[in-house]
């Protein structure tokens, strides 16, 4: 039970500081849209607007990096015309790059999809989502 409760709080603390923490200034740029896969072979988009983070999505993609390679970001509840067929998209002033992050964030693009009115409760907390299995595809033109 201890083990339980003290993973639910550090989930909680990390969802916390995501949600809280003042982000560093970002360098504006041009959007920039990339597609990522997940293990179940489903296809996201996501957009940049943050010159590091396009540039760092570009390095995965040439394999100049292989740090940080997975996705997350804060889902919003609706469609975005650069993401269909999904009825969700991230936030992309949300969107970031990660290597390892808490289990209580993680879920496959269709799971997310099949329970979005979940999302936000005790499935995703604070709409959160950290696809583990998440990879950048490609970049759309």
């Amino acid at each position: 039970m201890y083990g339980i409760l003290t993973k639910i709080a550090t989930a909680l603390a990390a969802i916390v500081v995501l949600g809280f923490a003042a982000p560093a200034p970002a360098q504006a740029a041009a959007p920039a849209y990339f597609e990522f896969a997940d293990i179940t072979g489903e296809r996201f988009v996501v957009q940049l607007t943050d010159a590091a983070k396009i540039q760092h999505a570009r390095n995965l993609l040439s394999g100049t990096t292989t740090d940080e390679p997975h996705i997350m970001g804060r889902i919003v509840k609706r469609p975005a015309p650069y993401n269909r067929p999904w009825s969700y998209y991230l936030h992309p002033g949300t969107v970031d790059f990660f290597s390892d992050a808490f289990e209580i964030c993680d879920a496959t693009i269709p799971y997310v999809e099949e329970h979005l009115d979940e999302a936000g409760g005790p499935f995703l907390p604070g709409l959160i989502w950290c696809p583990w299995t998440s990879r950048l595809v490609r970049e759309l033109p």
